[in-house]
């Protein structure tokens, strides 16, 4: 790790604000490019004022938030997360201190799975431990950096992390730092 540190230097800070407002994002970036999300989220903003509250959304016409760019299933994922936000049954303030609980409290959210839960805790939470070893990246940045001869399959990528309890999510940042990086 050391090695590879030297060779690509520290990644950027990947904060992201927690709540509501960031696991919609998450939905809205789901399976497509950065630039198509960032015009949803714009037109979004623009329909239903910069903090998108949840019942504005809930409130909306389909073919409004159809021609914002939210297909039927995206908007069947971010009504799920507008009414359990605003049932109080997703509290994005006091989600469970363990990482598992706090996982499956977010994958109640219809379109969320384990990677976007992971995802969030790590850059809005903050949580250090957390290990997306379902990533493509990861896997193949981490077989990279270890010199394996395959990519590590996800049970593969979470044995090997082990070691680096309780610290596996700085290392999963830097994974990503280590395999984006074009000289290597």
């Amino acid at each position: 790790m050391a090695q590879a540190i030297e060779a690509v230097g520290y990644p950027d800070e990947r904060i992201r604000d927690r709540g509501y407002r960031t696991m919609l994002r998450t939905i809205v970036g789901q399976q497509v490019s950065v630039a198509a999300a960032d015009s949803v989220w714009r037109k979004l903003e623009a329909l239903l004022g910069e903090t998108i509250p949840p019942e504005e959304l809930l409130a909306s016409e389909f073919d409004a938030l159809r021609a914002c760019g939210l297909s039927r299933q995206k908007q069947g994922y971010a009504r799920s997360l507008c009414e359990l936000v605003t049932a109080g049954e997703v509290d994005f303030e006091n989600l469970p201190a363990d990482d598992e609980e706090a996982i499956a409290a977010l994958t109640r959210i219809k379109g969320i799975g384990r990677w976007s839960a992971e995802i969030y805790l790590l850059f809005a939470e903050g949580r250090e431990d957390i290990w997306p070893a379902g990533d493509l990246a990861v896997q193949v940045g981490m077989g990279k950096l270890l010199d394996l001869p395959d990519r590590p399959s996800e049970k593969e990528t979470r044995e090997l992390a082990e070691p680096w309890r309780p610290h596996r999510g700085a290392a999963a940042v830097f994974i990503w730092h280590y395999y984006q990086n074009p000289a290597l």
